[in-house]
C-alpha cells in the first residue's frame, strides 16, 4: 500500500536542475492525495510558470513514482497561489 511518506520520499529525489534541491524541500508540492484505490494525485507548481524545465521534472517525477505500483498518477499543474521562496528556505540557502 503506497502512503504519503512513500510519495514524499520519492519526491525528495526529484531535483530542479536551475536550483539543485528536490522538488519536495523547494514547496513546489503543494498537496499529496492517495486514494482508496492507490491512485496518487499530486499538485505542484514550478518555481516559475516559464520554467524551461517543469515538464521534464513532472516526467521524471511520474518515472520515479511508478516503482511504487500506484494504479495511477496523476499530477496536476498550479500556479495559483504563485511559488515563493519559504523563509526557511531563504535561511537555509544563505539568501
Amino acid at each position: 500500500m503506497v502512503t504519503k511518506d512513500d510519495v514524499i520520499a520519492v519526491c525528495q529525489t526529484i531535483l530542479d536542475p536551475e536550483v539543485n534541491l528536490d522538488i519536495y524541500t523547494l514547496g513546489l508540492i503543494y498537496n499529496i492525495e492517495i486514494t482508496q484505490k492507490q491512485d496518487i494525485n499530486i499538485l505542484m507548481t514550478y518555481t516559475t510558470p516559464l520554467c524551461p524545465f517543469g515538464g521534464k521534472m513532472q516526467e521524471e517525477l511520474k518515472t520515479a513514482l511508478s516503482v511504487l505500483n500506484p494504479k495511477s498518477i496523476n499530477i496536476e499543474l498550479t500556479f495559483n497561489p504563485p511559488w515563493k521562496v519559504s523563509d526557511e528556505l531563504r535561511e537555509a540557502l544563505g539568501i
